[in-house]
């Protein structure tokens, strides 16, 4: 059977103030009238059923997102004891489903992300099915033509185009991948879109459970044993301590670094939908209609002679500029943030300092 898995275990600290420990981005309305995670299960209504969505998370979000989804069983919202990056993420949730389910094929989802239409994408999802159908050795991902050189986002290296699996009429292109490349410099960036061969890397993707753990086992075989640990104890009272013995113990991994860049079986669909990948403010000014004078306003806010800014309020506040240019502000009850569009990326070592110095509620 098809499975759904979304990955919700982001802090989101280029969100701050609105980004907490207890409330990071995913759980935000950041786009629309619905949360992040929200919005990610909205887009599987009709492909998946909810009996057969499962959530990783952290623990400390587990009952946070069980109170957003509340169609979604207890026992599908799955809380990792601690971070260990995206790899372990997808071995655990393949493990627990290939246990349930020895035939499962699955998505992997991350909850940050902006797609549109709907129909569309889950037109590619069936795409991708098809591929995995005719080949379940194969791994198929999800690439995004890129518009502008972004320094933010992965990168997929096109190799040959290929024909329509078992000779069906195709409704997206789909490629060999050649190579996977990380986050690149400005420059890089830059050549990356002038070759036309390039695309994001969506994160998104599409494998039988059981060939992603062969994987594993293969690149990745202490990581794999101790996965293989934990799905052994599923459903006995020994779960929850074998889970946070040896999954502490996995060493952090990338699913990119620790599979995609090594595999050779894999195929990359060029997305026919609109994507974007919340990261930060300035990837949210995206989503927003820029007023006149380019400012990207969610909120109420009284501008002179003011352009080039993000501002953000809470309900019934007003923030008021005068001759201000390329800012970011965003108010809550709490804290407001104040910096240049340009420094963005250090809202950051704001937390690292909250961290240290306090006070704790800002976290």
């Amino acid at each position: 059977m098809f499975h759904a898995v979304i990955m919700a275990g982001g802090s989101g600290t280029r969100f701050w103030p609105e980004s907490r420990r207890l409330s990071p981005k995913q759980l935000l309305r950041l786009v629309g009238d619905r949360t992040m995670i929200q919005a990610t299960v909205d887009r599987l209504a009709g492909l998946v059923p909810p009996e057969r969505q499962m959530v990783v998370t952290n623990q400390n979000l587990v009952e946070a997102i069980a109170a957003q989804l509340p169609a979604l069983r207890r026992e599908n919202i799955l809380g990792e004891p601690c971070k260990r990056d995206t790899a372990p993420c997808v071995g655990l949730a393949a493990a627990l489903l290939h246990a349930r389910d020895p035939d499962a094929t699955m998505v992997m989802l991350p909850a940050d992300h902006v797609i549109a239409p709907v129909e569309r994408f889950q037109s590619a999802i069936e795409e991708g099915l098809r591929w995995i159908e005719d080949d379940p050795q194969r791994l198929v991902t999800f690439g995004i033509r890129p518009t502008y050189p972004a320094e933010s986002f992965g990168y997929i290296e096109r190799g040959a185009a290929l024909g329509n699996p078992s000779g069906s009429p195709s409704r997206c292109q789909a490629f060999q991948v050649a190579r996977f490349r990380e986050k690149p410099s400005r420059e890089k960036a830059q050549e990356f879109l002038a070759a036309g061969n390039f695309d994001w890397n969506s994160g998104i993707f599409l494998w039988r459970a059981s060939t992603i753990l062969e994987a594993l086992a293969r690149f990745e075989p202490e990581m794999e044993a101790h996965l293989r640990k934990i799905a052994a104890a599923i459903e006995t009272p020994a779960f929850p301590a074998t889970l946070a013995d040896h999954f502490a113990a996995i060493t952090p991994k990338s699913i990119d670094y620790a599979v995609m860049e090594n595999y050779e079986k894999i195929v990359v669909i060029e997305a026919p939908f609109q994507w974007d990948d919340l990261g930060s403010w300035q990837a949210l000014a995206r989503m927003i209609p820029a007023d006149a004078a380019g400012n990207a306003v969610d909120g109420n806010h009284l501008g002179i002679e003011t352009s080039g800014c993000i501002v953000r309020t809470t309900a019934n506040h007003t923030i008021v500029t005068i001759d201000l240019h390329d800012l970011v502000l965003v108010q809550t009850p709490d804290a407001t943030l104040v910096a240049p569009r340009s420094a963005e990326e250090r809202v950051r070592e704001i937390v690292r300092l909250i961290e240290t110095q306090g006070p704790e509620s800002l976290l």
